[in-house]
């Protein structure tokens, strides 16, 4: 296959011989879980958000879990939420036997919309659950101002800052970041919560390793806990990345800055880019998502696309439109329009740290031959 020719990842992570090195340093100290890595990491998140805490967990999932525990969510709770998003952020209050309520998004940021959230609050509403969607700020200080308890769903939000100047995740509230192969850094899978207060650096410390206090010894456990800790081995990987950090957001913004040049050459009638930053927030580049036309068939764009050696995907499915949230909350079509017509449009296109202009250029060229082919 020739130069021209080759496939376009849409995602690919940044990894070199330093994080080789640090997880061969772990191999052979033979300490490879609940070891000195573990803290080494968590304090890198310290450092970086300027928050008291963090704790490291086995996946993002599971720190959203363990956040909306800490946030006393439990049977019959309401969590209001956006449906823009990946699954887990509802599956999170689920897993608690609780109510996943959704509220619709603003159509510039994708971001839940404060005065849906305030709208869709009941008596039974325990949480708010906001989703810094593809790295751009949530407006969490609005949803503060609705009083009540917030887990922050910032898995994607790596490098992100609110218009006070605070880093997504740095407002005390439970917030939870994720470090799958494409997130801003990676550790293969793992999550970190960032935490506010020592109560809740200690219940989420003790719930991922099966609910042991850590004066304990592995016989007595003093509350129900769950197998979500996070190995030596994939912090030594994180501790890299973390050095690697400024870096990577500086790489992810130059591809963004080339995708909005190439589509400001030649624009495309009625597609839609990502919002820029306003108001003083600013995105932690994470995926480069665009809205199709609205006359255009999606999956036959993403066929397309494969077939001219372009990965791209669907982001994000409506959550409410799952066929399991569709059969236990009874949620349906026309819920919530600015939803279901972002979700219908979206696809995300290969967007990484190391692609270069030349590969960008190819992306908007082929994208621009399937659209008015």
């Amino acid at each position: 296959m020739s130069a021209a020719t080759d496939v376009i990842p849409v995602a690919k992570p940044f990894l070199g011989p330093e994080e080789e090195a640090r997880v061969l340093e772990v191999l052979r100290s033979g300490h490879l879980s609940l070891g000195p890595r573990v803290p080494e990491f968590e304090q890198a998140f310290v450092d970086r958000l300027g928050v008291p805490y963090a704790a490291a967990v086995s996946s993002g999932t599971a720190g959203l879990h363990l956040g909306l525990r800490a946030a006393g969510v439990s049977d019959g709770d309401e969590v209001v939420t956006s449906p823009f998003s990946f699954v887990a952020s509802a599956n999170a209050a689920v897993y608690e036997r609780a109510r996943p309520v959704f509220a619709d998004i603003d159509p510039v940021t994708l971001n839940l919309d404060p005065a849906a959230a305030a709208a869709a609050v009941t008596e039974r509403t325990t949480a708010l659950l906001p989703v810094h969607i593809f790295g751009y700020p949530a407006d969490t200080p609005a949803l503060e101002q609705l009083g009540l308890p917030i887990v922050e769903d910032a898995c994607e939000a790596l490098g992100a800052v609110h218009a006070d100047g605070t880093p997504v995740g740095g407002r005390g509230h439970p917030a939870v970041f994720a470090f799958y192969a494409n997130k801003q850094i990676t550790t293969g899978e793992g999550g970190m919560v960032a935490i506010g207060d020592a109560a809740t650096k200690e219940r989420i410390d003790s719930e991922r390793n099966q609910g042991r206090a850590p004066e304990m010894g592995w016989l007595d456990h003093d509350r129900l806990g769950f197998n979500y800790r996070l190995s030596d081995i994939a912090c030594a990987v994180g501790i890299v990345q973390m050095q690697r950090l400024p870096f990577l957001l500086e790489q992810r913004q130059r591809v963004a800055d080339a995708y909005r040049a190439a589509f400001a050459a030649d624009p495309v009638d009625d597609l839609t880019l990502p919002c820029d930053d306003a108001d003083g927030n600013r995105r932690g580049w994470f995926v480069f998502v665009v809205q199709l036309p609205r006359s255009v068939d999606r999956d036959e764009t993403i066929r397309a696309l494969s077939a001219r050696g372009i990965q791209s995907k669907p982001y994000l499915p409506a959550i409410h439109l799952m066929s399991f949230y569709r059969e236990r909350f009874g949620y349906r079509e026309g819920q919530f329009p600015v939803t279901e017509d972002v979700s219908a449009r979206s696809i995300a296109l290969p967007f990484f740290p190391a692609m270069s202009e030349g590969q960008v250029a190819r992306v908007v060229e082929e994208l621009r031959a399937v659209l008015t082919a």
